[in-house]
């Protein structure tokens, strides 16, 4: 009986845990008129967010202070970054510092 108990809390946690991966969202950021398209988005814990460049200059994500950095996207190249830790990250693109973009994660 106690075996039936723990396999049953077992197979509850595994769709429990498919269940709230199963949620998760990706969002896209496109990188076009030297701009981040959109330039805030709001996310959740766990989501994907993907920027692509559709430029036709090399763009960066580049978050000091979250030390995220995306390398230089040639045009046409993406970029996947999975949102875990709650807060604002405000970015920029380093090589052109005016363009900039933030990530709130709530």
């Amino acid at each position: 009986m106690k075996f039936r108990a723990a396999l049953v809390l077992v197979c509850i946690a595994a769709l429990s845990a498919a269940g709230a991966h199963a949620a998760r969202t990706t969002h896209a950021v496109r990188i076009e008129g030297m701009k981040f398209i959109p330039e805030r988005l709001e996310v959740a814990t766990g989501d994907t967010v993907v920027w692509t460049n559709r430029d036709f200059l090399p763009h960066s994500v580049t978050a000091r202070e979250a030390r995220v950095e995306s390398g230089d996207l040639a045009p046409n190249k993406s970029w996947r970054f999975v949102a875990r830790k709650k807060g604002e990250m405000h970015y920029i693109c380093r090589l052109h510092p005016v363009m900039k973009g933030v990530l709130v994660v709530k």
